[in-house]
């Protein structure tokens, strides 16, 4: 099976395990994917990620969820830029999320970053997904 859209299949992955409640979920291991991981692990959304061996012999990451008061701490998680149809923004033009509660997540240049980050660098790119 191949997927047009690995971080979108990452990001429904992650939604549909907190909606379940579960601790862990696992998706299929790629850079992009583990660079957004890092970015969703430095600013606090996930509890972390592994690199794992399914049965099949083929690399997955394991993600950890995070719950506060028995509640997901990711409240929205949406893809911004789609294969169809690619979002990208100047520095000047990346998102704010909710006022700043919430993070873009930005490929860059200089790496994958949150909007916060980006503008610190003063760099843009494609928005990848927000985070609230």
């Amino acid at each position: 099976m191949s997927i047009n859209d690995p971080i979108g299949d990452m990001l429904t992955r992650i939604r549909n395990s907190q909606m379940r409640g579960k601790s862990t979920v696992r998706t299929p291991a790629s850079k992009i994917r583990a660079w957004v991981l890092d970015v969703l692990k430095a600013e606090g959304y996930i509890r972390g990620y592994e690199a794992v061996t399914n049965e099949a012999g083929h690399a997955e990451l394991e993600i950890g969820l995070k719950y506060y008061e028995g509640q997901p701490v990711i409240r929205e998680l949406a893809r911004v830029s789609k294969p169809g149809r690619r979002v990208y923004a100047s520095v000047k033009e990346i998102p704010q999320v909710r006022n700043g509660l919430g993070i873009s997540i930005v490929s860059t240049p200089k790496g994958v970053m949150t909007d916060a980050a980006a503008r610190n660098a003063n760099v843009g790119g494609e928005v990848l997904c927000t985070v609230f």
